[in-house]
């Protein structure tokens, strides 16, 4: 018996590192710490934690699967480079999503919610202010959660997180000008506007302009970078 809790411990424990590691590899490459391309190591990263490489193994696999790491057999681990087709596929999809959790929340009365996305966006003001990209970063997140909060439809977040993170990298390099997060927290104003008054084709075309100002900041650091680039 004792053995047996012994194990559990060990699993549980190996598992809260792994979410550590993960959760702190994944802020570093999605805030371009860790740019596309740059070679990572297992051996490093158990050193810099202290723990052994399995967890950090586990949380390689883990970024892998979200297209973040390219791991190949006898070959170093590297951050994986952005790749044009996915990230349209993945606005594709995004948009999509978007547009009908959007057409849902016009024709929603709550005032609590729609009072919490108010804080919010004076929160996100601030942030710009403060030239607080990261902090501008998640408020952008909670936002867009609020959003499908609104409409009743909480669980779509989370595909819209997963397709997000896809080009959220690329949204960073450019919101290193305040210019850019200025620009994106009126397209969250015009949403958040057209909720609150219930029109729909108002509300569509605002995220609309909102999702496609990635066409230029694409554009430009193709330009700029284009070592960043796999296709």
């Amino acid at each position: 018996m004792r053995d047996s809790m012994n194990l559990q411990i060990d699993v549980f424990e190996r598992r809260t590192s792994a979410d550590v590691i993960f959760d702190h590899l994944r802020g570093e490459i999605g805030s371009n710490r860790l740019p596309p391309g740059a070679k990572i190591s297992e051996v490093d990263i158990a050193e810099k934690f202290g723990v052994s490489r399995q967890p950090v193994r586990d949380a390689f696999n883990r970024l892998a699967n979200q297209d973040l790491l390219l791991i190949r057999p006898q070959k170093p681990t590297e951050v994986r480079k952005f790749s044009l087709s996915k990230i349209r596929q993945a606005r594709f999809i995004r948009l999509a999503v978007e547009l009908e959790v959007v057409r849902i929340a016009c024709g929603v009365q709550d005032s609590r919610r729609t009072d919490a996305m108010g804080k919010n966006l004076e929160r996100q003001r601030r942030a710009v202010d403060a030239d607080d990209i990261e902090r501008f970063h998640e408020l952008d997140y909670d936002f867009h959660k609020q959003i499908c909060e609104l409409s009743g439809q909480g669980m779509m977040f989370e595909t819209i997180q997963f397709y997000k993170a896809k080009v959220d990298r690329l949204c960073m390099l450019s919101l290193g000008q305040a210019s850019e997060a200025s620009d994106l927290l009126q397209d969250h104003r015009r949403i958040f506007d057209a909720i609150s008054a219930a029109k729909v084709k108002v509300a569509e075309r605002a995220v609309r302009t909102h999702l496609s100002r990635l066409d230029e900041t694409i554009r430009e650091i193709r330009e700029e970078h284009a070592e960043y680039f796999e296709d």
